[in-house]
């Protein structure tokens, strides 16, 4: 213990022994904050194009969920249309690819599933249509290479029964051009768009598949266990570290060519529940390697408990604008081979120069604020012309290529990009402090959020969720915790007069915490 938890200490225990012997308890001091659990601030929906935002907006209110969610779903679903299909010129050979990886932490309940579905809908309606589309070639380009491919067998047939040693070199030259025939018919795949329960394996495969482009859209985490090796006791994270570079990826896969992807872009939006966050961060290789400052964390904080009944639904002119600009996005882009190359309006190239000026010292690793996420603040102004990109192309769904990146659309994007900052120092703060420390939170919150004057134990475990707290003895060291840092204070403990269940422990809560401003606690509750 330091010798300030030390002071701490010895003034708890000095309160409750003046309150055990009938003498005035000492007044409060001012408590010690517990650590960073600062208020992070809300998605921006704002800084969205208009048919973006207003469904965000309009999901978000209709499911009573934080608009975090919406909005973070709605990045990922225009880096679904647009990932590999563009990139952002920044200056000189300096190019960033429009796909993004998004991270949203919530708990269970949270009606996540809500969500993606109102939000990825129109990517799956995209992918049936291009399906359909497709599938009429498929049909024409079977049929073809099974021609040919009978064509072939006769003419080696012929060549192999000319009766010339080595054989008739014109049936043999026959036989290899009927051959070469069949190679070159390619029987197209079925256009994919979205996965969701994927193995690394399997999403290189179908990025190879798709021409190197492929979202994985989730309501769940558990692709990162999968990442960890939950298959395979290896971890394998290649796919995702090339797919958000933009880097070539080699396929191999057993008994069929090696396959080459020049330009991987994978896309990533995924809700997680919040002890995911800690448990990532302990995963073999995910920050050494580079994936955890890949991802734009959101955690919003939990509305459960306060949503509304019988919300508005979503405007139905709301809901078919949002479906048929992002089926227009994916429909104008799909068939490109080469991406588009975005460029900046001078005015857009000068204020991306501001916030490079303004980022670079806070990635100093001693006194920069952003020094000790050095892997994810690194990539952050990356991340900024990569939301850029995404914006404009959603606000110039049909034309986008033709017209640079403006000003408006740069300051959005950086708008943006100091939501997912203050949110990233929040969740690699929660990836590396103490389980203790969060539950104290946890607790402190409760008290927060319910102002009581004080409280039992047994009323305290009652109130917290179990998934967190599910035994008593577990609320031991937390409660210590505030009291140490003077939030709480213990009183004595009543002698028992009888037989029965002990008395549960009661604390006092300092006032500023209860919004009582006093200084003498009100006459106790019953003890029960």
């Amino acid at each position: 213990m330091s010798a300030a938890d030390s002071i701490l200490a010895a003034a708890g225990a000095s309160a409750r022994l003046a309150e055990l012997h009938g003498q005035p308890a000492p007044a409060w001091e001012t408590p010690v904050p517990l650590g960073a659990r600062q208020r992070l601030p809300s998605f921006p929906a704002d800084a969205l194009p208009g048919w973006v935002g207003a469904q965000v907006t309009a999901v978000a209110e209709f499911t009573q969920t934080p608009i975090d969610l919406a909005g973070c779903l709605a990045l990922a679903a225009l880096s679904t249309a647009a990932g590999g299909r563009a990139i952002v010129n920044v200056r000189g050979t300096w190019v960033e690819p429009v796909n993004i990886f998004t991270v949203v932490a919530m708990p269970p309940g949270s009606r996540k599933s809500a969500v993606f579905r109102a939000m990825t809908q129109p990517l799956l309606n995209a992918e049936r249509q291009l399906a359909e589309r497709t599938q009429p070639r498929i049909v024409e380009a079977e049929l073809a290479r099974r021609v040919a491919k009978a064509a072939a067998e006769k003419a080696a047939g012929i060549a192999a029964g000319s009766g010339i040693p080595g054989g008739d070199p014109d049936k043999l030259a026959d036989a290899t051009d009927a051959a070469m025939a069949v190679e070159a018919i390619k029987v197209p795949v079925l256009p994919r768009l979205v996965a969701d329960d994927i193995t690394p394996e399997k999403a290189a495969s179908l990025l190879a598949e798709q021409g190197g482009r492929l979202a994985v859209l989730s309501a769940e985490g558990g692709i990162f266990a999968t990442v960890a090796g939950r298959y395979s006791s290896t971890p394998n994270m290649e796919v995702f570290l090339k797919g958000h570079a933009g880097d070539m990826l080699r396929v191999d896969r057993q008994g069929r060519p090696t396959e080459h992807v020049e330009h991987a872009a994978l896309t990533l939006g995924l809700a997680i529940q919040p002890e995911v966050i800690t448990d990532i961060a302990k995963m073999p290789g995910f920050r050494g390697k580079g994936l955890l400052g890949r991802l734009l964390y959101a955690l919003p904080a939990s509305n459960i408990g306060r949503r509304r009944i019988n919300p508005p639904a979503p405007a139905a002119e709301v809901v078919s604008r949002y479906d048929t600009q992002l089926q227009n996005l994916v429909n104008a882009l799909y068939d490109w081979e080469d991406p588009a190359r975005l460029q900046l309006t001078p005015d857009a190239h000068a204020e991306f120069l501001a916030l490079e000026t303004r980022t670079e010292p806070r990635l100093h690793p001693e006194t920069g604020d952003l020094g000790h996420l050095g892997d994810w603040a690194g990539k952050y102004v990356g991340a900024v012309a990569r939301i850029a990109g995404l914006l404009h192309l959603a606000a110039h769904v049909d034309d986008g290529w033709r017209t640079p990146i403006e000003v408006d659309t740069m300051r959005a994007a950086i708008q943006l990009g100091e939501y997912f900052t203050a949110h990233a120092v929040a969740t690699f703060d929660a990836m590396g402090s103490d389980p203790d420390q969060h539950a104290a939170r946890d607790i402190h919150a409760w008290i927060e959020r319910t102002k009581p004057e004080r409280f039992t134990v047994r009323q305290l475990f009652s109130k917290l969720p179990r998934s967190k707290f599910p035994k008593v003895a577990e609320l031991e060291t937390p409660l210590d915790l505030l009291e140490q840092h003077g939030w709480i204070r213990r009183l004595p403990d009543p002698e028992r007069t009888g037989p029965g269940r002990r008395p549960s422990p009661t604390y006092l809560v300092h006032p500023d915490l209860c919004g009582t401003g006093a200084q003498t606690p009100s006459t106790p509750p019953e003890n029960r």
